[in-house]
């Protein structure tokens, strides 16, 4: 085997992919897992008092059976649909473990974090009145306390969630586009769809629902790759 820049044993890409063709599905599988709860998640979640309703439809939100189950619900589904993104990050970075580079990695790793860590934020954000009315014990928030809470979880989420989002589907997409180890329609629509996301302005929930939809897509094509990859194909998908 080569030698690698720090002196060490290195791996051609066609060895490192070929061991990581062993187990693709654990990136499918997470990417697929991750965009389910993601999307429930964020559903859910939403699932809260309309931002001009009265103190009266507040309390009756807060304190009923089924506002509760929902938040509840929506709040716990957050951490898991972010363990499942860090395993979808690792089963990718090992897949094209022989492909990146030191630059690109760093990318990679510092976006996906930075999304995990704000989606954390944004959903604690979200369901803290919920949880303080709940285990607490706390009253029932007043409209200007929920719009707060609104605007903090908003914040955290569309402001800066989504654009640590969309730095990992270009670092994603420009390596999958370099190496083709990322068919270039996917590649191309991911790289469109991030500048989408960096650039807007807005909180449609639409437009957040596009980064899961194209993690769906790569992990499909993930799951597609044949379990051991030959000279001629080390890509995670053909086509």
């Amino acid at each position: 085997m080569p030698n690698g820049p720090d002196g060490e044993v290195g791996e051609t890409a066609e060895t490192s992919l070929g061991r990581g063709a062993e187990a693709p599905r654990a990136a499918g599988i997470a990417g697929i897992a991750f965009a389910v709860l993601f999307s429930l998640s964020l559903i859910l979640l939403r699932r809260h008092p309309a931002a001009d309703s009265s103190a009266a439809e507040i309390a009756r939100w807060y304190l009923g059976t089924t506002g509760k189950r929902v938040t509840l619900v929506g709040l716990y589904l957050v951490p898991f649909a972010g363990i499942a993104f860090l395993w979808f990050t690792a089963a990718i970075r090992h897949n094209t473990a022989a492909l990146r580079d030191r630059f690109f990695d760093t990318a990679l790793v510092g976006s996906a974090l930075l999304f995990i860590a704000m989606l954390f934020a944004s959903g604690a954000a979200g369901g803290a009145l919920f949880a303080a009315v709940e285990f607490r014990h706390a009253p029932v928030p007043s409209p200007d306390a929920v719009g707060v809470a609104r605007a903090f979880a908003y914040t955290f989420f569309f402001v800066y969630a989504l654009r640590a989002a969309a730095v990992f589907m270009i670092v994603t997409s420009t390596v999958g586009l370099r190496s083709g180890v990322v068919p270039r329609w996917l590649a191309v629509s991911g790289i469109v769809i991030a500048i989408v996301m960096l650039l807007s302005v807005s909180f449609v929930s639409l437009l957040a629902l596009l980064f899961p939809a194209w993690v769906v897509a790569l992990s499909i094509l993930i799951l597609r790759r044949p379990r051991r990859a030959g000279t001629a194909d080390v890509g995670l998908a053909s086509g």
